[in-house]
C-alpha cells in the first residue's frame, strides 16, 4: 500500500485522519418515559439525509447508556449547539449523573428539551436503526423544526472544539 501502510486497522491513525473533517455538534434530547426527566447525549455525526421525506441521521455508540433512555421517548429532539456551548456538549457527553443540572431549557412542541442558546431544534421520530461496527446509525423523520438562537456553530475538528469564522 502507499506510504508504507499495510492496511491493518489502526484506530489512532483512523481518528487522526478523519479528525481533519470538521463537523458541527448536536445534543439529542428527550424526556425519559420512565422518570419524566430530561435525558440526552452529544453527537458530532449528524447530517441531513433527505428533503422528501425530511430525514436526518446521526450515529450513537453501542456502549451509550443514554441512547436507550433517549430512544424510549416517542419523539427525540436534535439541538444544534452554538459556539459558546462546548460546556453543554461536555456535560451531555459525561456518563451518569444529572446531565441537565444547571442547564436552562424550554420544551419543543413535543415537550423535549430545547437547550437555551442552541441555534436550532428539530423534533424527529426514529425511522430506522442500522448496525454499523461499534455504532448504530439512526435515521429519523423530521416532524417539526425551527431556528432558536443566533450565532455561530460549535465546531469539532482534530479532537478539539472551535468556531466558524465567516468570510469577510
Amino acid at each position: 500500500m502507499p506510504n508504507g501502510h499495510n492496511g491493518q486497522h489502526d484506530s489512532r491513525r483512523f481518528r487522526n485522519v478523519l479528525g481533519r473533517f470538521a463537523t458541527g455538534v448536536v445534543a439529542i434530547t428527550a424526556l425519559d418515559p420512565e422518570s419524566g426527566e430530561p435525558c440526552g447525549l452529544a453527537a458530532n455525526s449528524f447530517t441531513s439525509v433527505s428533503l422528501e421525506p425530511p430525514l436526518v441521521a446521526f450515529c450513537v455508540a453501542h456502549t451509550s447508556t443514554s441512547w436507550p433512555k433517549v430512544r424510549g421517548g416517542k419523539v427525540i429532539t436534535v439541538n444544534v449547539l452554538a459556539e459558546h456551548q462546548q460546556p453543554v456538549c461536555a456535560q451531555l457527553a459525561n456518563r451518569g449523573g444529572d446531565k441537565f443540572a444547571g442547564l436552562e431549557w424550554t420544551g419543543s412542541p413535543s415537550g423535549n428539551p430545547v437547550i437555551e442558546g442552541a441555534l436550532a431544534w428539530i423534533d424527529c421520530v426514529v425511522e430506522a436503526e442500522h448496525l454499523a461496527g461499534d455504532h448504530m446509525i439512526v435515521v429519523a423523520r423530521v416532524l417539526q423544526l425551527d431556528i432558536h438562537a443566533e450565532g455561530g456553530p460549535l465546531v469539532f475538528f482534530r479532537g478539539g472544539y472551535g468556531r466558524f469564522s465567516e468570510p469577510s
